[in-house]
C-alpha cells in the first residue's frame, strides 16, 4: 500500500549551532510506507536532522513539511524513540504506563484519560507483543524489549512518522532480527521509520530508501542505489574504512 498523501518535504534545509554549519541545503521526499535509513560520518548532521524532525531544534532556513504544512503543526503525528541506554534504565515505571505516555498530546488541557486511550493503548501492546511483560517495569526489561516498549507508545500515539536514533546499537542479534522485522510491519502498515545508522552491511536488508549526510547532502535515493555509489562510498569511507563486507 502506497501513502503519499502522507509526504515529508525538505527543501533547502540548513541549521548551524553558533558559527558551525550542521547542516546544509537538505533536499529529499520521503512517505509513509518507506523506511529512511540516516547515514554518515561522525558530526555529519544525522542527530541534528532528527532533533529537527522532532521539533527539539528549529530550522534556520529552507522549508521543513509535512502533508504540505509546517511540520511543527502536526507534532502528534510525529514520535520520537530514544535509544536504549543502559544508564537511563533504572526507572521505576511499568510498560503499560510508558506506552500510556503516547496518548498524552491527544488528551489536551481538559479531557481524561478514557475508553478510547485504553483502547489505543491495548491496542498497541498487542501489535507489538508486550502482553506477557505489560505489567514489568521497564529497567527489567532487555533492550529489545525496550524498543518494543517504545514503538508501542508511539502507535498509542497515532504517530504516522517513526523516529529511531541508532536502534540497532547495543542490541542481541535476536533483537536486532526482531527490531528489523517490526520496523518491517511498520512501514507495511502505513508508517515512515526514519532511523540514524552505522552498521552499513545491513542497510540495504533493513531499509528502502537511504540519505547520507555529511553536514551538505551527498545523497539521497533507493538504499541499494544509494550503498553503490562512488560518491556515498568516499564519504563513508572516513567512519568504516575497512568496511567492505564485514559484519559489525
Amino acid at each position: 500500500m502506497r501513502h503519499e498523501h502522507h509526504q515529508l518535504d525538505l527543501r533547502d534545509v540548513g541549521y548551524h549551532y553558533g558559527t558551525k554549519e550542521a547542516l546544509a541545503e537538505v533536499t529529499f521526499s520521503a512517505h509513509c510506507g518507506q523506511r529512511l535509513a540516516l547515514l554518515g560520518p561522525n558530526g555529519a548532521g544525522k542527530s541534528t536532522l532528527i532533533r529537527l524532525f522532532a521539533g527539539l531544534l528549529k530550522h534556520q532556513s529552507g522549508q521543513l513539511l509535512w502533508r504540505e504544512k509546517p511540520l511543527n503543526q502536526s507534532r502528534r503525528e510525529i514520535a520520537y524513540l530514544p535509544q536504549v541506554d543502559q544508564h537511563q534504565r533504572h526507572f521505576p515505571i511499568r510498560v503499560r504506563d510508558i506506552i500510556a505516555m503516547g496518548r498524552f498530546p491527544h488528551l489536551g488541557h481538559f479531557r481524561k484519560f478514557g475508553k478510547t486511550d485504553r483502547e489505543k493503548v491495548e491496542q498497541a501492546i498487542a501489535t507489538m507483543h508486550l502482553e506477557a511483560i505489560a505489567d514489568r517495569q521497564i529497567d527489567q526489561l532487555s533492550g529489545g524489549q525496550q524498543q518494543r516498549t517504545y514503538i508501542a507508545r508511539a502507535l498509542a500515539q497515532e504517530a504516522h512518522v517513526l523516529l529511531l536514533d541508532e536502534p540497532f546499537n547495543g542490541l542481541d542479534i535476536e533483537s536486532r532480527c526482531h527490531l528489523a522485522d517490526s520496523l518491517t510491519d511498520l512501514s507495511a502498515s502505513g508508517h515512515l521509520v526514519i532511523a540514524s545508522h552505522h552498521q552499513l552491511e545491513s542497510v540495504t536488508d533493513i531499509f528502502t530508501h537511504a540519505l547520507v549526510l555529511d553536514c551538505a547532502q551527498v545523497a539521497y535515493g533507493p538504499a541499494d542505489a544509494v550503498i553503490r555509489s562512488d560518491a556515498v562510498k568516499h564519504a563513508l569511507h572516513s567512519c568504516h574504512p575497512d568496511d567492505n563486507d564485514r559484519v559489525l
